[in-house]
């Protein structure tokens, strides 16, 4: 028997992988999973042996909806129920806002219906392009904070930029400032030093999802994405700007890295600061004392109407692929696209090309270099039938451009964290602040059309006369597509 196993050990091991994929294709299958997805994956475990099995026991659970990512009960707190109704808009105002906004109220409907978030009217917003100017802006109001700081971070690095920020924190704490700081385990990079000293000076921090390898297959899919900060309920941040070297533009940057971000006043930041409370409830495991200095009373008289749109395994639809298809589809004039990974699901991808063959300009802006092989190949697998619909595309060169947003007619906006691919869709933590303003829609228009000054239109001819090999890298970057 010894001699058997021995001498036929390859073909036992191959015979028990296919015995293991087809176990696994089964169980895929009676998920009722997205049929795109169901076939990635089964492709995946038939032909690649071994490797199949290992990204889906790394990838492949499902876990939307579990008990594990029920933070419902900040919700249920009467303060922040009481915060919520004095959000509702009166009938006067809804009657304007619905005469301004004429069929984007659809928007607002649609997301309230799925995740109860509200129209916030009386905001002040700052539009901020790249990291240098984020940071110098985010350091100035932590300095001056009076009463709390919230930080969640996917990436939060102890480089330069980080370590500015966390002898900030250190000292703010010091002071009597109550400080915590939420960053994803996955993402993030903080020394043993680093996490030494802002424990000794009073900063409370939580990772998001601990990644150890016993438990690494349930919780790789499911990352904190969003990078948000709240100081004294009063000022907030949000957009694609993590805190690391990496989104400074200096001399020791290796590339030009082109972000946005938002700087908030006023009632929206009331919604991220629920969103950070639940993921707080979350990490830390322990009840949180929610107060008035959370909500401070907003005396700000400037209309800037904003909702904030947050999804994940958490929430019962996917919130922000849904606002984004219904921009898209609901458009008349134009609809501007700027994305670092662009991996869309079928809806997305049907949407953007209805649109343009309906006659709405759909001007779509990724990098022209990626920082991932499988995911610039996958992008490109999509391009091609967006050009034959009358898409235009453009390739940003002059460095990597990292924003997520899109502008549509004059009067719609998104800034956010949210990639217009699968994880962002559906797997990861998201969270996007949309913006109901023509002087908002008009700055981030003018942004995105200097980014085109820096960039490159595809022309279809030349694009379809690329190299056999390319398409073929990009047919097999592309069955890894709901994976990425």
């Amino acid at each position: 028997m010894i001699d058997f196993l021995l001498n036929n050990y390859w073909i036992i091991l191959v015979a028990l992988n296919y015995i293991l994929a087809i176990t696994a294709a089964f169980i895929i299958i009676f998920k009722n999973i997205n049929p795109t997805k169901t076939m990635a994956y089964i492709l995946v475990l038939v032909l690649f042996p071994f490797v199949g099995l290992l990204i889906y026991y790394f990838f492949g659970q499902e876990y939307r909806k579990n008990k594990l990512f029920n933070r419902k009960d900040i919700l249920n707190r009467s303060i922040i129920r009481h915060i919520n109704e004095n959000l509702e808009l009166n009938t006067f105002e809804k009657t304007e806002i619905k005469n301004i906004l004429k069929d984007k109220v659809k928007l607002i409907k649609l997301l309230y219906t799925n995740q109860k978030s509200p129209l916030t009217i009386h905001n002040e917003v700052e539009i901020i392009e790249n990291g240098d100017k984020k940071f110098e802006k985010l350091k100035k109001d932590l300095v001056n904070a009076k009463n709390h700081i919230h930080l969640e971070y996917y990436i939060f690095d102890d480089d330069t930029i980080g370590s500015e920020i966390i002898s900030i924190l250190c000292a703010k704490a010091k002071e009597g400032i109550k400080v915590r700081l939420s960053v994803d385990d996955v993402g993030s990079k903080l020394s043993k030093s680093a996490l030494n000293k802002l424990k000794n000076h009073g900063v409370d921090i939580c990772f998001f999802m601990p990644v150890m390898f016993s438990r690494f297959a349930d919780k790789l899919n499911y990352r904190n994405h969003r990078k948000i900060a709240i100081i004294d309920g009063l000022i907030g941040y949000i957009g694609g700007i993590n805190i690391a070297d990496n989104y400074l533009n200096n001399n020791t940057t290796k590339r030009f890295w082109r972000d946005t971000h938002l700087r908030v006043e006023g009632e929206a930041v009331v919604q991220l600061q629920i969103h950070f409370l639940m993921t707080w409830r979350f990490v830390s495991n322990r009840e949180i004392d929610i107060t008035g200095d959370f909500f401070p009373e907003n005396t700000l008289k400037t209309q800037i109407p904003i909702q904030v749109a947050a999804s994940g395994p958490d929430t019962d639809w996917a919130n922000i692929m849904e606002v984004i298809f219904t921009s898209i589809v609901t458009a008349k004039q134009y609809v501007y696209i700027t994305t670092p990974y662009f991996i869309p699901n079928d809806e997305i991808i049907s949407a953007i090309q209805i649109a343009a063959r309906s006659g709405v300009e759909v001007k779509l802006l990724i990098p022209k270099e990626s920082d991932s092989w499988t995911a610039k190949h996958a992008t490109n697998s999509f391009l091609e039938p967006l050009l034959l619909s009358g898409v235009e595309v453009y390739r940003y060169t002059k460095g990597f451009i990292h924003a997520k947003t899109l502008v549509v007619d004059n009067i719609f906006c998104s800034v956010g964290t949210s990639n217009m691919d699968y994880r962002s869709f559906n797997l990861n933590f998201e969270i996007n602040a949309l913006l109901y303003s023509k002087q908002q829609a008009t700055i981030l228009k003018s942004h995105f059309l200097n980014d085109l000054k820096d960039s490159e239109k595809m022309n279809l001819k030349r694009w379809s006369e690329r190299s056999s090999l390319t398409k073929f890298k990009e047919s097999i970057s592309r069955l890894f597509a709901p994976l990425l």
